[in-house]
């Protein structure tokens, strides 16, 4: 849904010169019929339809490990460790190992709302209008600038502690230690937590800038009146 809004912002600043888009971002407040911190409060409730809708999707199971979009693939370092292990017969252990990795993900990116809610709620007007004169994923790109250090000090010690709990650690232990033990094989030794942290965010940002395109293009998502009105603008 903020997409929506966004799509409005989008759309006017092809259609007219940076001076002019500046004059429909001031006129705006007049054309609805509100005023500055009534349309902040439209954005930010337009962000938080979309931030749930997608940070719930992530969360239910196989939200990461079924999803071709956002599903957590190996570092690179370890892609050679699962071939090698399906050349050797163990495809299934390294079946199970990946889909620990995406298991750990979907747990972390539960913690991920409260944080959102926080910096839609710190949106300002001035936020507001530098979405709108931004470019398409100028939303996204608010919310990664706004979150992205503190969910990652959230989602890493969920990430261990997943693994901790699904015996993930177990089970990659027992995946790196037989890789270790093939002749000739270059010895590996990733940090797992680390590189799912990062990967669980990228995810969650991606579905997001997803989502984003998404309403851009579709007029029947403006559910509610503010974003009628506003979207009428564009039109």
């Amino acid at each position: 849904m903020y997409n929506k809004i966004l799509t409005v912002f989008s759309l006017t600043f092809v259609i007219v010169s940076c001076s002019e888009l500046q004059d429909v971002v001031n006129t705006i407040p007049d054309q609805v019929g509100t005023n500055p911190t009534m349309i902040a409060n439209g954005l930010r409730q337009a962000l938080e339809f979309g931030i749930d809708k997608q940070v719930n999707k992530l969360t239910q199971k196989d939200g990461f490990y079924k999803n071709n979009l956002v599903k957590i693939l190996l570092p690179e370092e370890l892609q050679k460790v699962d071939q090698t292990l399906r050349d050797i017969g163990l495809s299934s252990l390294a079946d199970k190992g990946l889909k620990l990795l995406n298991r750990a993900a979907e747990d972390a990116v539960k913690e991920a709302t409260p944080i959102f809610i926080k910096a839609v709620k710190d949106i300002t007007f001035n936020d507001a209008k530098n979405i709108l004169l931004g470019n398409d994923y100028a939303a996204t790109s608010y919310l990664k600038n706004k979150t992205n250090q503190a969910l990652y000090l959230k989602f890493n010690p969920v990430i261990k502690k997943s693994f901790n709990k699904v015996g993930a650690d177990q089970v990659w232990t027992t995946i790196i230690n037989k890789y270790n033990t093939v002749p000739f094989v270059k010895k590996v030794n990733p940090d797992l937590t680390d590189y799912v942290t990062k990967e669980a965010l990228k995810g969650v940002y991606k579905m997001i800038g997803i989502e984003e395109r998404k309403i851009r293009n579709n007029i029947n998502a403006r559910t509610t009146t503010l974003l009628k009105q506003v979207f009428a603008l564009q039109d």
